[in-house]
């Protein structure tokens, strides 16, 4: 939490003193327009990550199956660990710099730059450094996802619908099938076999490179872009 007070206030610094603005800028208040575009990006993003981990387990010949053991209280902090992390990464690369580059240099060099920032970012989160394959496969999906994340503040003129469609990937992700940092949590794999070299390959591109192009098709051609005089009133 501190994390989250921390990057909020230096975006609030931030904007104040460069750009004259307050944090209404980054539409992140929760007026019904507002959280619909964030449950729309949460749905779809939940939806793509449903299906790759079926994809993986279909490739394994491996199952999901509940844990019984799960309590109540570990999904709700396992939740409330994906929203904190989420929300941090949104404000450093969706939040305040964002919109300041916007104003200074301009929309395309401004998304472009937030998503290299973020395709590097994750070489060192996912640990991947010295690795080439992984470096450029994760630094192309993640960028791309990057880039759909911040055209999609661009278009809508407030965070929060890339918050929900980063929420939606990392909650079904790391709590639902249990693939983050936190063990086993809501469904756990049992059974099948070690993927193939090929289908191994296959399950990652499939999630990290034709998952993200999906996302940024979507915020493209049906994310409709509002104009500057509704960024603080809607």
């Amino acid at each position: 939490m501190l994390g989250i007070l921390i990057a909020i206030a230096i975006s609030w610094l931030l904007l104040r003193l460069i750009e004259k603005k307050t944090l209404v800028v980054l539409g992140m208040c929760p007026v019904p327009k507002r959280l619909k575009q964030f449950s729309i990006g949460f749905l779809i993003s939940a939806v793509c990550c449903i299906l790759i981990q079926y994809l993986e387990a279909y490739l394994k010949s491996s199952d999901w199956i509940f844990n019984k053991a799960i309590l109540s209280q570990t999904i709700l902090h396992s939740f409330w660990w994906d929203f904190k992390s989420v929300l941090t990464e949104e404000l450093i690369f969706r939040g305040a710099l964002l919109y300041i580059l916007i104003q200074k240099i301009g929309s395309n060099k401004s998304l472009l730059i937030s998503a290299i920032a973020f395709g590097v970012y994750h070489w060192f989160s996912l640990g991947v450094i010295g690795n080439v394959v992984a470096m450029v496969l994760i630094f192309i999906g993640t960028g791309v996802m990057g880039y759909a994340w911040a055209l999609a503040f661009y278009k809508t003129k407030s965070i929060l619908l890339p918050f929900g469609l980063h929420l939606g990937w990392n909650f079904i992700h790391n709590t639902i099938f249990s693939q983050g940092p936190l063990g086993e949590m809501l469904l756990i794999a049992k059974g099948g076999h070690e993927l193939t070299e090929w289908n191994s390959l296959l399950n990652f591109v499939s999630g990290m490179v034709i998952i993200p192009f999906l996302i940024l098709i979507y915020v493209t051609y049906f994310v409709k872009k509002e104009n500057d005089l509704n960024l603080t009133v809607n």
